[in-house]
């Protein structure tokens, strides 16, 4: 049984008719940028976030970018963020001239460590850009709370939580805006790249859409420096067909997830993901740890079991950041992570029979390692 990772043909075949019919509307509207697709998606979006408004963007990146500009950050400004997380949460930071300052994260839930984020705030602190990564929400009420208190902005990096809720309040609900990114893998994908930026702030979302339209709200006018970054239409439409079928899909990525907390517990050397009390997650990833990773990822590739690692080098290592950021607090659960994490097969492509043979070899491999 070859199980792979993540297997979209399998996913978007199951919606074909659905897309071919929505791509053929497109085509036959003759109409592909700033037309009654995106008005459509951005209305439909915004009601799956809880309300507020949504503008579409290019991609899940400029959504950050464009959330940050509007928002009044840029150079001489700090801003927080997560060690552990993709490093496109870290360019948006560098994208608009502010310095990201990393802050550890859960060993547990992977996600921002709200104890340690005063410790390193400064004078110059004006956002905390919060991941809600793998598909869990980080600790929004303790992080809003500090926010709040210092009078800083709350920006939310949603890019992998697509529907995931803490005390049923969505993602993208929390702080001055939600970024979220449509690439083809995520809960909620296109057909290419694609992005949105959810607020309840109104200022704030005509500053994005005339950020991402050339600065221009009026043709040929253009108000302020500006940039192209625009959901276009055909990508609006396939949105609207997977958006459509997001609910079902997330319950089913919630069922493998459960198979796979109850068959794994008994792996003592196996790390599982934590779900704190009123947390729903989404499961864009499930990802345990082990100290075994190299040897684990090596026997289910054998038994044609496909993983991932998300993500083997943390930012702050990276060539890209080495001398642009200054020495901050130690890091060591995200270098600890990026050692360790190892990505399991998720998806709605997948059977609970498929997650049961994952399982099972990975029960096999520890067996033999004792």
């Amino acid at each position: 049984m070859s199980i792979p990772f993540l297997d979209l043909r399998a996913i978007n075949g199951r919606m074909h008719d659905e897309i071919q019919a929505a791509i053929s509307r497109v085509l036959e509207a003759g109409w592909y940028i700033h037309g009654k697709e995106v008005t459509a998606f951005e209305q439909q979006f915004a009601t799956w976030c809880g309300g507020g408004e949504v503008v579409g963007v290019g991609n899940g990146l400029d959504a950050l970018v464009l959330a940050l500009r509007a928002a009044g950050i840029g150079p001489g400004d700090e801003v927080i963020v997560p060690a552990h997380t993709f490093i496109a949460t870290w360019l948006a930071v560098s994208a608009v001239g502010a310095t990201p300052v990393a802050v550890d994260v859960h060993v547990d839930t992977y996600n921002l460590d709200a104890s340690l984020i005063e410790a390193a705030l400064t004078a110059r602190t004006r956002a905390i850009l919060v991941v809600h990564l793998y598909g869990q929400l980080a600790d929004m009420d303790a992080i809003c709370a500090l926010a709040q208190t210092h009078t800083i902005a709350v920006i939310e990096d949603a890019a992998q939580a697509h529907g995931a809720e803490l005390h049923g309040k969505p993602a993208g609900a929390w702080g001055l805006a939600g970024c979220f990114s449509f690439y083809p893998g995520k809960n909620l994908g296109a057909l290419g790249d694609a992005g949105a930026v959810v607020t309840r702030d109104a200022g704030l979302a005509r500053q994005i859409r005339l950020l991402g339209n050339y600065g221009s709200q009026k043709r040929y006018e253009h108000e302020v420096l500006g940039t192209n970054s625009r959901l276009d239409e055909m990508q609006a439409a396939i949105l609207q067909v997977r958006l459509a079928h997001l609910a079902a899909h997330n319950a089913q990525r919630s069922e493998l997830a459960a198979r796979y907390l109850t068959r794994l517990a008994a792996v003592p050397q196996l790390g599982l993901p934590a779900v704190r009390d009123g947390m729903k997650p989404v499961w864009h990833l499930f990802v345990v740890r082990t100290t075994a990773r190299a040897a684990l990822q090596a026997w289910l590739q054998q038994h044609e079991v496909q993983t991932l690692v998300h993500y083997p080098c943390p930012p702050h290592l990276q060539p890209a950041y080495q001398g642009r950021i200054a020495p901050g607090a130690p890091v060591p659960v995200t270098e600890q992570l990026a050692d360790q994490v190892l990505s399991l097969p998720m998806g709605p492509h997948l059977s609970l029979s498929q997650i049961d043979r994952v399982c099972d070899l990975i029960i096999q491999f520890f067996a033999g390692q004792s």
